[in-house]
Order: structure tokens, then C-alpha cells, then sequence
């Protein structure tokens, strides 16, 4: 009888033809992939039935509650004020987690300070190179030092001009001129878990979407406490945002490039800042009252609307602290 172990069985497929057509198909996914991706972006068909309320039409009235949340909702897109704050910064208009944490911090730096920041030495955290409020809180005549990570840990982030290098790599224009700015913005290269000794007396603080990116949970809270403890004057205010996450008051990313805060986590954080002697605001996660709070960026994340996103498989939106040094 003959030996037919080395014949292919009908319908079999050879080793050879296999790797034939794992060569066809990645020279397919080369050529195909970044069509279809560029179609796919251009169309967004995923977002065919999502309700995007004009600010326009939807607009509410300037006496009521503003920024009455800790938590990133639709409806602050829709208050006069946040336009007023976004025209003078130049923040586009659009329904984006990023601008409503520039919107919530100088809003709420310059209420607590009851608008009165002329002379005032505010010190920002990782700043970027795309943040405008150095620029905005200049122009209020607020003296600034902003800072990011030194080069060596803020290399990372070169990219989409999430670091700066320097005091002219913030933006300005539109909202200060440049030599103004210059006569009131310094920077400095700052390790968020190390703040010099030397930077104290500070009237006001912040950080939009930093401490989160320190390592662990625990060194951004320790963070946030410092940067009231080691940087402000008595009386001096600190408003910061970070990742909230809205899936689970158990599970999150505790560790890593990028963690996620839990209700639970700002809660404790906030018990301690109160426990040492500093007022800290209270914190309540806004309710979706607009179509569009429902919505979840997924990867790769696109145009907005972008007030939620899945991170790591939660649900995460921006959430902001403000806490005013006690002693």
C-alpha cells in the first residue's frame, strides 16, 4: 500500500500556502488599513445617532448654577459664563473633557480669589504645551511660574504637545501679547513628586489632568497635599483635575503610567485635607441631564464629543478639587 502521509487530504491547506497567505494578507492590512481607518474617522458611523445639542439653541440662563459640579457635564458647556471663559482663553467650543478642566480651574481659582489676582503668584503643574491658563491668569495680572517635568520624564509626552519645555512653548496668542506674557510667566522643570523647597508663598496652584500619571494612587493624593502644604501662603487656593473613575467604586488602575481615581479615592482624599486643618470643596459627580453626558469615547479616541471615555476597559470622565489652605 502506498504511503500517502506526505499528500494533502482535500480541502487541506499547506504549510507553504499558509505563509502565503499570511504575506497577502499583511501586504492587504499595509495598504487597506489606513484607508479604511481614514474612512472610518472621516464618517464616524458610530456616531450617526448621537443627539449633539446646539450650545446655541440650549444655552441657559446666566443666573443659574455654574460649575455647581465636580465632575465634567454637558450642561456647563451651555452657562454664558463658560463661553466668556472660553473666548478669553481661546478654548474652542466644543464638547471636550480637556477644555472643561481649563474652563472649571480658572473659574474657580479666580472666584475663590474673588477676581482680584493682579500681583497674585499662582504656580502651575505639568503644565503642556497646549494649556492656556498661564496666559489667561497673566492676564489678570497674576504672576506665574509654570512648570512641567523635567526633560528627562517629560519626553514621554513631547508628543501632541502634551509637554513644554519652556515659557515660549505656551500659547498666548489671542490672549496676551507676548512680551506681557514674558514680563509675567517663568518656568521651571518640576518633579511632581519632589516640589523644591524653595517654591513657596504661593497665592494659588493647579494642575489639569496631572497627578494621575505620578506613578500610583497614593503619590497623587500625597500630590495634592503637598502642593497645598509646600507651595501655598495661608489662605492660598489649589484647584486640581484628574481621572474619575465612574464604573466602580472597587476596581480601578492603581498603578502604571496612568491610574484612575474612584469616588472613594477623592472622598479620603478630602476627609484628610479637612482632617489637617484646610477647606476642600465638597465633591458630587454630576448626573447625565443631556443626551450627549451618555456617550463613551472608545480607542482611538476622535473629535468630540469627548466628556466621557473607556479607559482600561472603565468609564472615565474629568474631575476637579479645590481646596483652600487653612494653616
Amino acid at each position: 500500500m502506498p504511503d500517502n502521509h506526505d499528500e494533502a487530504s482535500p480541502g487541506s491547506v499547506s504549510e507553504a500556502d499558509e505563509a502565503l497567505v499570511a504575506r497577502i494578507a499583511d501586504k492587504m492590512a499595509d495598504r487597506v488599513w489606513p484607508i479604511l481607518r481614514a474612512k472610518l474617522e472621516a464618517e464616524k458611523p458610530w456616531k450617526k445617532n448621537i443627539f449633539i445639542p446646539d450650545m446655541e439653541v440650549y444655552g441657559i440662563a446666566p443666573e443659574s448654577d455654574f460649575m455647581r459640579f465636580s465632575t465634567c457635564a454637558a450642561r456647563d458647556f451651555f452657562h454664558p459664563e463658560f463661553r466668556r471663559i472660553a473666548e478669553l482663553m481661546k478654548i474652542p467650543l466644543v464638547f471636550h473633557r480637556k477644555y472643561w478642566e481649563w474652563v472649571f480651574v480658572f473659574h474657580h481659582i479666580v472666584r475663590e480669589l474673588a477676581g482680584a489676582l493682579s500681583g497674585k503668584r499662582g504656580l502651575g503643574f505639568g503644565v503642556g504645551g497646549t494649556e492656556p491658563l498661564s496666559a489667561g491668569f497673566a492676564k489678570y495680572g497674576a504672576l506665574i511660574t509654570a512648570t512641567d517635568a523635567p526633560a528627562s520624564i517629560g519626553d514621554i509626552w513631547a508628543s501632541g504637545g502634551a509637554y513644554a519645555s519652556g515659557a515660549d512653548a505656551l500659547p498666548c496668542e489671542g490672549i496676551i501679547e507676548r512680551p506681557d506674557f514674558r514680563g509675567r510667566v517663568s518656568f521651571r522643570e518640576v518633579d511632581m513628586n519632589d516640589i523644591p523647597a524653595d517654591m513657596t508663598g504661593y497665592d494659588f496652584c493647579w494642575s489639569s489632568c496631572c497627578f494621575e500619571h505620578l506613578g500610583d494612587l497614593n503619590k497623587g493624593l500625597e500630590f495634592v497635599i503637598n502642593s497645598v502644604e509646600r507651595t501655598l501662603k495661608v489662605g492660598g487656593v489649589a484647584c486640581h483635575t484628574t481621572e474619575l473613575n465612574l464604573s466602580s467604586n472597587d476596581r480601578t488602575i492603581d498603578s502604571g503610567p496612568a491610574v484612575m481615581y474612584r469616588r472613594r479615592d477623592i472622598d479620603g482624599l478630602i476627609e484628610a485635607l479637612r482632617s489637617r486643618g484646610h477647606e476642600a470643596s465638597e465633591f458630587w459627580v454630576a448626573p447625565d441631564s443631556v443626551a450627549v453626558d451618555g456617550y463613551v469615547d472608545t480607542p482611538p479616541y476622535s473629535a468630540p464629543p469627548h466628556l466621557k471615555l473607556d479607559l482600561g476597559g472603565f468609564t472615565s470622565t474629568s474631575a476637579g478639587i479645590v481646596v483652600r489652605r487653612g494653616r
